[in-house]
């Protein structure tokens, strides 16, 4: 089998760990050729071993920083010149948020850089692979907001991190309406809680805490990067070919509660 992804170049920020590496893993495995990036040379080199003990090839270029342009611009263009081509852009890297609520938050230290991180990260990357998926012909954006786009918490102070996930929707669907003349697709995966080690730094699988998040996932346990990955394959594929300017919750039915 050559794989749903057969033939395809996939660019995927994030790669050196949780989803950005479940995708970079899966996307290999499904046939596509992948540049990852990450900002951590050591996470990066990582996923480049997980790949090459399960027999696949994942490039990982590392460090760069998806805030900073010139790191954008140097992995699409890195990528575009080393394959002639760019297929599909994943932009699965991420800056953990700050947690704060809105009356405590400082606006210099928490919210500035949660936005940052959480947007700019986005818009960056999709800036500097726009004129090579056009040059392509063509692809596909997977951009990532969240379930904290359509709902608040109780337990973090989450006002800067729905703020930004918020705005990766609205941006997308923006990217989706001037794709389209050029085939170019945009769509965002609204991922709940999945174990990553950003998730697990933060605390969220352990005590009280860990109680209350499986509380409210009628599938009962919380998510794993590869299901998140698996939405990010179709999306990517051809079988999405009609499908731009969507989101996708994969929150094990945390949505529908």
């Amino acid at each position: 089998m050559t794989g749903r992804l057969h033939g395809k170049v996939a660019l995927v920020t994030g790669a050196g760990a949780g989803i950005g590496q479940g995708c970079a893993l899966l996307f290999a495995e499904q046939g596509a050729t992948v540049i990852g990036c990450d900002i951590d040379p050591v996470a990066a080199e990582h996923t480049r071993k997980l790949a090459h003990d399960s027999g696949l090839d994942v490039a990982v270029l590392a460090p760069l920083d998806m805030t900073e342009p010139a790191d954008a611009r140097r992995f699409a263009d890195e990528a575009y010149v080393r394959h002639g081509r760019v297929d599909v852009l994943v932009t699965a890297g991420a800056i953990a948020p700050h947690m704060a609520p809105a009356s405590g938050m400082d606006f210099e230290t928490q919210w500035t850089p949660t936005l940052r991180g959480e947007v700019d990260v986005v818009f960056l990357p999709v800036q500097a692979a726009w004129p090579h998926l056009e040059a392509s012909g063509g692809g596909s954006i997977v951009n990532f907001a969240s379930v904290n786009a359509f709902r608040g918490s109780g337990n973090f102070g989450m006002i800067a991190h729905c703020a930004g996930k918020s705005a990766v929707l609205g941006l997308t669907r923006q990217l989706a309406v001037e794709g389209g003349p050029l085939s170019i697709r945009a769509n965002t995966i609204s991922p709940g809680m999945v174990r990553t080690p950003a998730t697990e730094s933060a605390g969220a699988h352990e005590g009280a805490a860990q109680e209350a998040l499986l509380a409210r996932i009628p599938l009962g346990r919380v998510g794993r990067p590869e299901d998140i990955a698996w939405c990010a394959v179709y999306l990517a594929s051809d079988e999405s070919a009609w499908v731009t300017g969507g989101n996708f919750p994969v929150d094990g039915g945390v949505l529908a509660k």
